[in-house]
């Protein structure tokens, strides 16, 4: 094989270094490299300090406004007042008020408290001091008689002299609000009977429940209108 001479062999040289580049060109969703100091021409290298990240402000140092109104300051006044809302606060409580249930007795809201085991009995704006089992003539003692008040049948019954004050009161309340101790007991139908018949409704409580009940409607409708009947929650019929 002949050797080619060296002038074919510059002419060689000089068309491939003239050729466009043979290899195909990148993808271009390659990303290229870094370039790195030793890419950088000599001349346009800087020697200063590297450029660092700009460091990110924690939402929670950021500046916070001092108001979270998006405009100008408002007139109106949007919060609610609930005091305002309460139209019973002007209205006085009644003088016969409860202010304490007890297991012996009542604290009201004049001062006046009722113990030693004594019911209690609010009509017309007045209290009295109750005894309804003192009707119950054939009892042994006072435990035996206030246990009476429950019937063989577990209904609250008395008789109807224990109910005398409501016949001779004038005018007669619309509600008698009937506290029975710590527990509830079905009214028995004769002492319903009795006391519808006077043109009193009655509701049955347990003694705490009744006397809340009593504050709230004497002072909504009057003492005139809403009577109660409480029995202490002490008192226990028989088991």
């Amino acid at each position: 094989m002949q050797t080619p001479s060296p002038r074919l062999l510059r002419a060689l040289r000089t068309s491939l270094l003239s050729s466009p580049d043979p290899r195909p060109l990148r993808s271009a969703t390659r990303f290229p490299r870094a370039l790195t100091s030793l890419d950088i021409p000599s001349t346009q290298r800087s020697y200063s300090s590297p450029i660092r990240p700009t460091r990110m402000i924690p939402r929670s140092h950021a500046h916070k406004p001092a108001s979270h109104d998006r405009g100008p300051e408002s007139k109106e006044d949007t919060q609610t007042d609930f005091a305002a809302l309460n139209v019973l606060g002007n209205t006085p409580i009644p003088s016969t008020a409860i202010d304490a249930c007890l297991d012996s007795g009542f604290h009201l809201n004049s001062g006046v408290k009722i113990t030693g085991g004594d019911a209690l009995l609010l009509v017309g704006g007045e209290a009295f001091s109750w005894r309804p089992w003192k009707t119950f003539e054939g009892a042994e003692n006072d435990r035996a008689a206030k246990a009476s008040m429950i019937n063989a049948k577990g209904q609250f019954e008395l008789d109807e002299q224990a109910w005398g004050l409501l016949s001779v009161v004038w005018p007669r309340p619309d509600m008698l609000i009937l506290g029975l101790g710590s527990g509830m007991h079905p009214l028995s139908p004769e002492t319903k009977r009795h006391i519808n018949s006077l043109g009193i409704r009655v509701d049955i409580q347990d003694t705490r429940n009744a006397a809340a009940q009593f504050n709230l409607l004497a002072t909504e409708r009057g003492v005139s209108e809403i009577a109660a009947a409480l029995i202490p929650i002490g008192w226990k019929g028989r088991s």
